[in-house]
């Protein structure tokens, strides 16, 4: 069975984001899931994978590439970038901005296990936002809509594989990929 996100869900989410964009402070991240979204997982997968997504906005806020890297997979791979590009780019963001912020909206999650594998696809709507160091004024460093992120169950935890789509995903014209989630 299909949910799909209605009017008034959609126009409370756009003006999350406004607020969200907006605020230099007082909101530096959160992780929703809409009350249509479509799940099939369970309570505990359910909350495992929220905390997963609160952890690496603890990291962001501690500016800690340590402890955010230990989110991603060892074989993570989005549209060419690897764990270790993935790394850089958020080194550079803390050397170069202040006050990251980030926002995850799910609209669906689905565990699929296969064997002895367990993995998450969750559909996503967010953005990451931050102030520059050099201009001092608030700017969104990426956003996406309806991507949906792969997750994998490993011994201590959920790691983030990449996006559904990989490397093979064709992107539409005038989209760039989204690859910090």
């Amino acid at each position: 069975m299909i949910i799909r996100v209605g009017s008034i869900a959609r126009a409370v989410l756009v003006l999350a984001c406004f607020a969200f964009a907006s605020s230099h402070i007082a909101v530096l991240a959160f992780t929703e899931i809409l009350p249509e979204a479509v799940i099939d997982a369970d309570q505990q997968s359910l909350a495992e994978l929220t905390g997963t997504f609160d952890r690496a906005q603890e990291a962001i806020r501690a500016r800690d590439v340590e402890a955010l890297m230990g989110l991603y997979a060892s074989n993570y791979q989005y549209h060419g970038l690897k764990r270790g590009d993935i790394r850089k780019i958020w080194a550079d963001l803390f050397a170069r901005y202040d006050l990251i912020a980030n926002m995850h909206t799910f609209s669906a999650i689905k565990i699929v296990r296969v064997g002895k594998h367990t993995t998450a696809e969750i559909t996503c709507t967010g953005a990451v936002w931050a102030n520059s160091r050099e201009t001092n004024q608030r700017i969104p460093i990426d956003s996406w809509q309806k991507e949906v992120h792969r997750l994998v169950r490993e011994k201590d935890g959920w790691r983030i594989v990449g996006n559904l789509g990989g490397e093979k995903a064709a992107r539409k014209f005038g989209t760039a990929p989204h690859p910090l989630f």
